[in-house]
């Protein structure tokens, strides 16, 4: 493994990008596709969504807030009145894990396919102490638990869909993050005794700063692993940093925060094109199903120590997201 510094990566992904590669010029008509985007009445899923929507797709869009969900709705069909997609609201709480089985009864009850699932939704630098229902850091349990629980739960689907879609199409992708250069903890991702019964849980006890990093890895990790579990039943996973960019993602920054960031986020339709190639791009064939994909919209890599820590044992490296996948099933379960 050649040695890739966090530093050098990160300022590659933040000044002098090249142009976005794959826009709504390259999308294609969407008819009788199913998409479901997590936090898509907002920042960047919001762009992302009115890119699909113009594209005749049907929509879902996932999240806590009926009453966003219903606001974006308006806007979006306003913004393309010749559409003949559907937008649908679909309720799910990330930080409460028993709200996603009854999202997925609630979407499969409706819809027979799933095309692409795009986990978009997440939360940088909550106040610190902040929890989630169930008793966990949130940012771990937002950005990771809830992710991999609703992506398990659809999986079935996702398989039945892509028996008859073209080859590559049904894909997952998963929300990484510059953070996984800049704010990651040393050895990506740590695991720690759980509170009760015998088993791990993702390491808690670090500052917020490398909490986000940290979870921003695992979602890195969790796209490899989909990318190993599911490939052969045609099942394409891959994860990216969207760069970036102005969003609601930011609401929880300070005021220093905000004005030392500012200069260097982007708008955040730009965010959209790097998940619109990750999700639609015919690059991404299954050859290269596990990829990273790095602002606007093309096919990179992470750091050394992140590509040690995903490589599997018996390859030399630390086996650490074959053990995410374990753990998070494991805290998971009991919501299955």
């Amino acid at each position: 493994m050649g040695q890739r510094s966090s530093l050098v990566l990160g300022l590659q992904q933040t000044f002098f990008l090249p142009k976005p590669t794959f826009t709504e010029n390259e999308l294609g008509d969407q008819t009788g596709k199913v998409i479901i985007v997590t936090g898509g009445y907002a920042g960047i899923g919001y762009e992302l969504a009115s890119l699909l929507y113009s594209a005749n797709a049907t929509l879902y869009l996932a999240g806590r807030s009926a009453e966003k969900a219903t606001r974006a709705t308006q806007q979006l069909e306003q913004d393309h009145p010749n559409s003949t997609g559907r937008l649908e609201f679909l309720h799910v709480d990330l930080a409460d894990l028993n709200t996603i089985k009854p999202a997925v009864e609630a979407f499969t009850a409706k819809e027979q396919r799933l095309d692409v699932l795009v986990n978009n939704a997440g939360v940088m630098w909550p106040p610190l102490g902040s929890l989630s229902a169930q008793g966990y850091d949130l940012q771990i349990a937002t950005n990771v638990y809830g992710p991999f629980l609703l992506t398990l739960l659809l999986k079935p689907l996702l398989a039945e869909t892509a028996k008859s879609a073209p080859e590559g199409s049904v894909r997952v992708t998963w929300a990484g993050s510059i953070g996984v250069e800049w704010a990651a903890p040393p050895g990506s991702l740590h695991f720690q005794k759980a509170s009760t019964g015998d088993g791990e849980v993702v390491k808690e006890d670090l500052d917020n700063f490398q909490m986000y990093g940290q979870s921003k890895c695992a979602n890195v990790m969790l796209g490899v692993e989909c990318a190993r579990r599911w490939g052969g039943e045609g099942i394409v996973s891959c994860s990216w940093n969207p760069g970036n960019l102005h969003s609601e993602l930011q609401r929880h920054a300070s005021w220093f925060q905000k004005v030392a960031l500012g200069p260097i986020l982007y708008p955040a339709k730009f965010g959209a094109y790097t998940e619109l190639f990750a999700g639609w791009s015919p690059e991404i064939t299954k050859e290269k199903n596990g990829c990273y994909v790095l602002p606007w919209g093309q096919i990179g890599t992470y750091n050394s120590g992140l590509e040690k820590a995903i490589a599997k044992k018996e390859e030399g490296g630390e086996g650490k997201a074959e053990k995410l996948w374990e753990v998070c099933w494991e805290v998971c379960r009991p919501y299955m």
